[in-house]
């Protein structure tokens, strides 16, 4: 039997534990913080994510075989480095990979150097030059603080006077700390957005099934950016057609360049993909499973999480081909008041237990806690990613909105319109 640690204490973390514990060959799951949703499928322990030493204490301790590692912090941090530096296996990739999303500078020319099609960009560490480009190419304009931001660091800004304040913002004002040390000014690219995410064990990689993030806080794709507010898979707006060819032609490159750079690239290979008129340009990348894009992904794998782990880990992932229920899901997302600026804490949540009642979902838990009453209350931002099945994609949302509609607490958040885009197709 494995037991494995996972790393972090949201609904990824959630969706990664629960897929786990469905694994006959999994025994102790240990979840470091976790948090209350997590806690009713594995031991969780209060080491923060980012805490690289204590995670790395925590997992010789407890002798775990294996550490998965879910969010970006730890990795951009180098935990990967210091476990393999100790024997210790680890999913994930290691620093140099992870500069992938912990620099959109360093991704910016390595999409570049691999020939890949990219959005046009500067890259500036001074405001002052920031202005003079933004003067030269005009709006509308991407900027982006070129560090970690929990993806909130991004503003599409339609006018001139949009993009000079979020450049002050983030590098005069800090608003995202030493993320904005330094900025990416980028073409705006038109069309619709989609996740690409796959497995790579550093020679093969191995595409995931589609799926659609909805990142913005409002209906209609409005208001400010957040980490995201739901998703679904398939994605129709992914054709077979262009898989193959973002495969061939982005994801390949990309792994075989890091590899020519001496970077053995193992873990989850995030790319954010702009479609338009059949044509498709890179957004971004990320060394993660996207949440909540692993929520609905999760749901439709029947493939074992633990072999397709220890496939990566030991550079064997050709030797697996990936099963998938054919049905759809859908994850819908409830954000606490105040999210994504200054989240509310502490309200007690209720209905969870009903919402649990309908068929095949499931209320996977982010931002949640025990309360001194033992009960569960919010913690965080993105509070709950209530997910589920469907033979379509319209019916998997319309599941998850029955279940979503059980569960309150004041003043929380709730897109309406998850898988407008692919329900409008007849998804």
């Amino acid at each position: 039997m494995t037991d494995v640690l996972v790393v972090g204490g949201g609904g990824r973390e959630h969706a990664l534990v629960w897929k786990l514990r469905a694994s006959p060959r999994v025994g102790r799951i240990l979840c470091a913080p976790g948090n209350a949703g997590i806690a009713q499928d594995a031991e969780c322990v209060a080491v923060a994510a980012d805490d690289v030493q204590g995670l790395v204490e925590l997992a010789q301790r407890e002798k775990v075989d294996l550490t998965v590692v879910g969010p970006e912090a730890p990795l951009t941090a180098g935990l990967v480095d210091e476990l393999e530096r100790r024997g210790l296996r680890a999913f994930g990739p290691n620093r140099a990979g992870a500069e992938l999303e912990a620099s959109k500078a360093f991704t910016k020319d390595l999409l570049d150097e691999a020939g890949v099609s990219t959005a046009a960009y500067g890259t500036f560490d001074d405001a002052n030059a920031a202005h003079a480009y933004l003067d030269k190419v005009g709006a509308p304009i991407v900027v982006k603080a070129d560090g970690l931001a929990a993806g909130k660091g991004v503003t599409v800004a339609e006018t001139i006077d949009e993009a000079r304040a979020a450049i002050d913002s983030i590098m005069r004002d800090r608003v995202f700390g030493t993320a904005g040390a330094r900025v990416v000014l980028e073409e705006k690219l038109g069309g619709e957005e989609a996740s690409f995410i796959a497995l790579t064990d550093g020679k093969t990689v191995l595409p995931l099934a589609t799926s659609q993030d909805h990142k913005r806080i409002g209906e209609g794709d409005t208001g400010p950016n957040t980490g995201g507010m739901g998703a679904y898979s398939p994605a129709p707006v992914v054709t077979h057609e262009m898989f193959d060819h973002v495969t061939k032609n982005v994801m390949d490159p990309v792994v075989a360049t890091l590899r020519k750079r001496g970077i053995t690239f193992k873990g989850v290979l995030y790319a954010g993909l702009m479609i338009e008129d059949g044509k498709i340009g890179v957004l971004e990348f990320n060394v993660r499973f996207g949440d909540p894009e692993c929520q609905p992904l999760l749901m439709r794998l029947r493939t074992d999480l633990l072999d397709l782990i220890d496939a990566v880990v030991d550079e064997r992932l050709h030797e697996i081909e990936l099963d998938w229920d054919s049905r759809a899901a859908a994850c819908v997302v409830i954000a606490a008041p105040g999210y994504p600026a200054t989240p509310d804490k502490g309200a007690t949540i209720r209905g969870l237990e009903d919402a649990a009642t309908v068929v095949d979902s499931y209320i996977f838990h982010a931002g949640t806690s025990r309360g001194d009453n033992a009960q569960i209350v919010t913690n965080g931002g993105r509070v709950l990613g209530v997910t589920s099945l469907g033979d379509t994609i319209a019916s998997a949302v319309a599941r998850a909105y029955e279940a979503t509609a059980k569960i309150d607490f004041p003043g929380m958040q709730i897109r309406r319109d998850i898988g407008r885009r692919a329900i409008a197709r007849g998804a």
